[in-house]
């Protein structure tokens, strides 16, 4: 529906503009009316298909960035964990993923999710995550409202990923810490496959 409210001026315009344009060379040898008034109208109706066809392109293009520019600062909110629990899972000898990579890549939500299930965390790395999902839990409840604006199915899983970091920071043994992670790694992957 958005679309079609976009490019219906543009059809408005274009088809006047063809209508006046094709009747305006069928009769272009009568009288002044045609002969002054007809040029104007085709004049103003290729005005307005470029101006309002480039004003809604454009217009576009700037809803579009803006939707993206606040889908990668509700990631970054998720930085801090994701990079805590990339580091718990870490396997010997290997390189934890870049702080662009956990704001960015959809796929590092199933990455973590394949490593928590083959990887038992240790108590220190608990900690660390409890501490991080601690910090983590207000700019993630206080994000709620950027997350409404993108949709209402963002906002729901906003709210599972909230969930489950409040959950992450209250856990108190192994098992409830791997639950909550295994939660928070399910609702971010719900969150990355849903389109702007």
């Amino acid at each position: 529906m958005r679309r079609f409210m976009v490019f219906a001026p543009l059809l408005l315009f274009g088809l006047a503009g063809i209508y006046f344009l094709s009747y305006f060379l069928r009769v272009a040898s009568e009288g002044a009316v045609q002969e002054n008034l007809l040029p104007e109208l085709i004049g103003f109706c290729l005005e307005g298909f470029f101006i309002v066809g480039l004003f809604s392109l454009v217009q576009r293009r700037m809803e579009r960035d803006r939707r993206h520019e606040l889908r990668q600062s509700l990631r970054g909110a998720l930085r801090d964990v994701l990079s805590h629990l990339d580091v718990a899972l870490l396997e010997k000898n290997a390189e934890p993923t870049s702080s662009q990579a956990l704001e960015r890549d959809p796929k590092v939500a199933a990455i973590l999710f394949q490593k928590l299930n083959r990887v038992e965390l240790n108590l220190d790395d608990m900690a660390k995550l409890k501490s991080a999902a601690e910090r983590g839990y207000g700019v993630t409840r206080d994000l709620i409202p950027v997350a409404a604006q993108l949709s209402a199915e963002h906002m729901r899983w906003w709210l599972a990923i909230t969930n489950s970091v409040r959950h992450l920071s209250e856990s108190t043994d192994r098992a409830a810490v791997t639950f909550a992670a295994h939660k928070f790694l399910i609702h971010l992957g719900e969150f990355d496959e849903l389109h702007l």
